[in-house]
């Protein structure tokens, strides 16, 4: 999995992209950052006796596009009136913080893959291009290794997002005051 900090920024960045860089208020932003590292509380089912390769596993059911969607749309209902947005618009954003989540998983180069189509197919995915190095757990991520995997994110997520947002931001409309 990529690093907690790198599902953030994504959101952040997606979201930015999305919504033609409207103002929108810092709790959206939160609970978009939130939404986008909250499918691995699941690393929590080892702890919990819950066998690797279950859909309750990691990356099982809480990556899935199904919980993306659900969980999303549960959070616009409950949040879309204080945002300013219409709940389709706050929903689309939500949405797409947190299916980046198992997308940003799946371009891994390991782990058990991403069961995108769980509950009705608990297959795991990789993409056949995995450019980000794995982000080791806990004790780990202040390694080498963690900077090798913050190093992979920072070339393979975070510059190509920068790039996204910067274009995007360029050719957005102009909008007279």
């Amino acid at each position: 999995m990529p690093t907690i900090m790198t599902h953030a920024v994504a959101a952040w960045g997606l979201g930015r992209v999305l919504t033609r860089f409207r103002r929108l208020p810092v709790h959206l932003w939160l609970l978009a950052a939130g939404l986008a590292m909250l499918p691995d509380l699941d690393v929590l089912a080892g702890p919990l006796g819950i066998p690797w390769g279950s859909p309750w596993a990691h990356r099982g059911l809480t990556h899935s596009l199904t919980a993306a969607v659900l969980v999303s749309l549960t959070v616009a209902v409950l949040a879309h009136r204080r945002t300013g947005l219409r709940l389709s618009a706050c929903w689309s954003l939500l949405a797409v913080a947190m299916a980046s989540h198992g997308v940003l998983d799946a371009l891994t180069d390991g782990g058990s893959g991403v069961a995108f189509l769980a509950p009705f197919d608990d297959t795991r995915y990789f993409f056949p291009w995995q450019p980000i190095r794995v982000s080791p757990f806990w004790r780990g991520f202040f390694t080498s290794r963690g900077l090798e995997t913050l190093a992979s994110e920072a070339a393979w997520v975070w510059l190509p997002l920068a790039i996204l947002v910067t274009a995007a931001w360029l050719v957005r409309p102009y909008r007279t005051p």
